[in-house]
């Protein structure tokens, strides 16, 4: 068995609201995998020992429901989600939650509620969380009880199109907003989370980062010259606090192998990470072909990598199992 553990799932149910609340969003109308299960389940049947753990797309329950309808929306949607997963446990071995962010007591009742009665395997939080970064002292609760819980929280990053890269354009041009402002988000939130001192504080904290661990792995030598070499720390002292080399920390970070494919990037991640923090996830149906190109093409790069085939089986299952604390 594989066990995806980065799908992207729209609850149907719920798809009409989604798409009037995302109507700018054109991939959500015409990926069809992203909502329509009968589409869904005959690419999957293309891959009959594959079974995905399922995330949702798009906006958070604050964009879509507002303040004041987010702890509702939050709860239907989570529903939904464990509703899939039990009818059909042979395509779907799990889901995260979304949360109220906006509301942290009703995030943590909703945490209780999505993980001891829904069966839920983890959280899903989009980032920046509400538009504020994610070593902010108002979601530590959620760090610490998501530690309690000993379960994973799928760190998903968010970028705005119409927020321009240069100062003097209008809008982010040629999808650079999403092909690289994605990968970017997620180093600030490593690198947010590990300088704040939340790593350093709760040790025990699972985190699953996109995207292959973002740009950590790639530029891990450049973390140790910028924040131990002796000019930079007698200017900004930003490693106050911690008790081992920063990019210690940044290896206790998950993350998946959502790339595409690509077995000399899974490599350099694998150097980094160790095959222990590293799960297979294609981010499907993001692709090319509605899940078929990215699915076939992760499942291909991970059986090239020159590893054991012990430490393949951890990768696209064992790692995940533990992780979740899923059924062998």
């Amino acid at each position: 068995m594989k066990i995806d553990i980065y799908c992207h799932l729209i609850p149907p149910r719920l798809k009409e609201l989604m798409f009037a609340k995302q109507s700018t969003i054109r991939e959500l109308k015409t990926n069809v995998c992203l909502y329509d299960l009968d589409a869904r389940f005959r690419l999957m049947d293309r891959y009959p020992d594959v079974v995905q753990v399922l995330t949702v797309p798009g906006a958070s329950p604050e964009e879509l429901a507002g303040p004041a309808g987010a702890a509702d929306l939050a709860r239907r949607i989570n529903d939904e989600l464990a509703d899939l997963v039990e009818r059909h446990p042979w395509r779907f071995a799990g889901a995260a939650a979304v949360l109220p962010t906006g509301d942290i007591d009703a995030s943590l009742a909703e945490i209780e509620r999505a993980v001891n009665e829904l069966k839920l395997r983890g959280i899903l939080l989009r980032t920046p969380i509400d538009g504020k970064p994610v070593d902010r002292p108002e979601f530590m609760p959620i760090y610490q009880k998501m530690c309690e819980l000993n379960l994973p929280i799928w760190f998903h990053p968010q970028r705005n199109p119409k927020v321009p890269d240069y100062p003097d354009e209008t809008e982010s041009r040629y999808l650079i907003w999403h092909t690289w402002g994605l990968i970017v988000e997620s180093t600030y939130a490593m690198t947010r989370m590990v300088f704040s001192g939340v790593m350093e504080k709760l040790p025990r904290l699972k985190v699953i980062i996109h995207h292959c661990g973002a740009m950590v792995p790639y530029f891990s030598e450049r973390i140790t010259n910028h924040y131990l070499q002796s000019e930079f720390r007698n200017r900004t002292n930003f490693t106050k606090g911690l008790t081992e080399p920063p990019v210690e920390y940044f290896r206790r970070f998950l993350t998946d192998t959502a790339i595409i494919g690509n077995t000399p990037a899974l490599m350099c991640a694998y150097d980094f990470y160790g095959p222990g923090n590293i799960l297979f996830g294609s981010d499907a149906p993001f692709d090319a072909q509605l899940g078929d190109y990215g699915t076939r093409r992760t499942i291909e790069a991970i059986e090239r990598m020159p590893i054991p085939p012990q430490e393949k089986e951890m990768i696209f299952a064992g790692n995940a199992r533990r992780l979740m604390r899923l059924p062998a």
